[in-house]
């Protein structure tokens, strides 16, 4: 049981963070999701409704696998992360979700050491890098005290 409630809680404070880094990354960087000179193209353009409305539905329902997945493969050290103080815990987290599921992830974007590797120039800009990479930051502060904080 204690498991189930780890991963349920998890799960929640995962969307609520990845939903509020979100919405205010989304307003910096309305240009670069959506419209026809977005920087993004390859990307669903949010600013198209028939795009958007694809997007939505599949919004939740996938943020709730992510957090599920996430927490299932910590199961192993909750013992030892329960003896870690918050500020630890805190580090241990934050960390965890800015280096593993954002800037080292082995996925090519904008704001990760892969898409310095593989994508092209134009994907490549400044800007859209410090953008996205203040979401991933914003987020993983979040989720990071937020976990620390609650579910220990």
């Amino acid at each position: 049981m204690e498991y189930l409630q780890f991963s349920l809680w998890f799960t929640v404070i995962h969307i609520f963070a990845y939903l509020i880094a979100g919405a205010i990354d989304f307003r910096l960087a309305k240009r670069f999701y959506g419209g026809k000179q977005r920087d993004l193209d390859f990307l669903r353009d949010m600013a198209a409704p028939d795009e958007s409305r694809r997007v939505m539905p599949l919004l939740v329902p996938s943020q709730i696998l992510r957090g599920l997945l996430m927490s299932v493969v910590l199961y192993p050290i909750l013992g030892a992360l329960g003896d870690l103080s918050f500020g630890l815990r805190f580090a241990f987290f934050a960390g965890l979700m800015f280096v593993y599921a954002d800037f080292a992830s082995a996925i090519p974007f904008s704001n990760t050491i892969e898409g310095f590797v593989y994508m092209k120039r134009p994907y490549m800009k400044k800007e859209l890098f410090w953008i996205i990479q203040l979401e991933a930051v914003m987020y993983s502060l979040m989720f990071g005290a937020a976990v620390a904080w609650f579910l220990f």
